[in-house]
């Protein structure tokens, strides 16, 4: 069984940062493509960034490209988001999803399995 489990969320001021974690079991993420989601207040879930593992290559978002960096840790099996210089509009739920398909790998559709996902607040 595929269990994905993230953490690291919370309130932040704008500007500040903050860094997600994805504990993934019953799956290498070094044999899985990895991606981070999120879903504002309101509105659909959409891409963030996402990591690939055969080649190892990442992805982002235009709007996270430059402040968020993706990276995975494969000794503790464990994706990580990293985020700085956040903005109020970064407020949302984020998720950590799994077994990405490369040629959907920025839809929500491309992934097989997925967290519950963690609040991040952004204050102004």
């Amino acid at each position: 069984q595929v269990q994905l489990v993230e953490s690291g969320g919370g309130l932040v001021q704008a500007g500040g940062s903050l860094r997600l974690s994805c504990a993934v079991s019953g799956r290498s993420v070094s044999r899985s493509n990895m991606g981070w989601f999120r879903q504002p207040p309101g509105k659909e879930r959409e891409f963030v960034a996402a990591i690939t593992w055969s080649p190892v290559s990442t992805y982002y978002a235009d709007y996270v490209k430059g402040r968020f960096t993706i990276s995975r840790e494969i000794a503790k099996n464990t994706v990580y988001l990293q985020m700085n210089s956040l903005k109020p509009e970064d407020t949302a739920v984020y998720y950590c999803a799994a077994d990405g398909h490369l040629r959907w790998i920025k839809t929500t559709t491309g992934y097989a399995y997925w967290g519950q996902g963690t609040q991040v607040t952004v204050s102004s």
